[in-house]
Parts: C-alpha cells; structure tokens; sequence
C-alpha cells in the first residue's frame, strides 16, 4: 500500500473520530495537535503524516464548499443522512479533486472507491463511485 493511500486513510479515521467529538473542539487552527493526539492512540505511517495532515487541512477550511458540492450532486441523498464513513471519504476525496494539483481527479476517485472497499459497506464503492463521479462533471478539469 503506498504512502498517499495510508495517508487518505489516517485522513478518514481522524475524520471518521472527528464526527464524535463537539464541534468546538474542532478548530482547524489546532489540527496539528489534535492529529498529534490521533496519531499516538493510533498507529499512522511516519511518511504519510505529512500528506494527511494536507488532506486534512483542505477538507477542514474548504468543508462548507466540499458539503455544498457533494449536497448537489448525491442527488436524492441529504448529506447527514449518508453513512459517516462514505461522507467522510467523499469529503476527502473532494478535496483532493479541488485542491490537490498533483492528483488527477480519476486518482482521487480511484483511491476513494478502494478505500469504500475497506471502510465501507457492500454498497459503499459503488455508492462513493456514483458520487464522486458526479462531482467530476461539475468541476473543470
């Protein structure tokens, strides 16, 4: 497993952890500390903790045009109603399509829908596939 696939996982556990705690305690000013804290509980591959805490600070600052764009195109799905796990690896996701220049959008869908297999339910690849795919119709290339 490469390096980015460790991070885009390391991305979605702390998120995934993330939607449990208050809200106020989710100040993406302190992210470092609070992957910091993450990371000593769980284990997280020296070499990827750089391009998760990315990953993590895109999603977190941009996460109301990350919701917005994934509200418009999960047709027939309210956002809170989608499983936090599948929420949260669309989120990631994009945000690397928005904001990572060195990923290609096919990469970043790629890797969601592998981790969807890991994480997810039976539903969950085809279901973050559909999604994301939407989502790359609506964004320039």
């Amino acid at each position: 497993m490469g390096t980015r696939r460790k991070a885009r996982e390391a991305a979605l556990q702390f998120l995934f952890q993330d939607d449990f705690c208050s809200k106020m305690e989710q100040d993406p000013a302190d992210l470092e500390e609070r992957f910091d804290h993450f990371r000593e509980m769980y284990q997280v591959n020296r070499k990827a903790r750089a391009y998760a805490i990315e990953l993590l600070r895109n999603t977190l600052i941009n996460r109301q045009d990350i919701d917005d764009i994934i509200r418009r195109c999960a047709t027939n799905w309210r956002l809170e109603r989608i499983a936090y796990c599948d929420r949260n690896l669309l989120r990631i996701a994009v945000s690397e399509i928005l904001y990572s220049d060195d990923v290609p959008h096919q990469v970043a869908i790629n890797e969601a829908v592998e981790i969807a297999k890991r994480y997810g339910s039976a539903e969950s690849p085809s279901f973050v596939n559909g999604i994301l795919d939407a989502v790359k119709k609506h964004i320039p290339a």
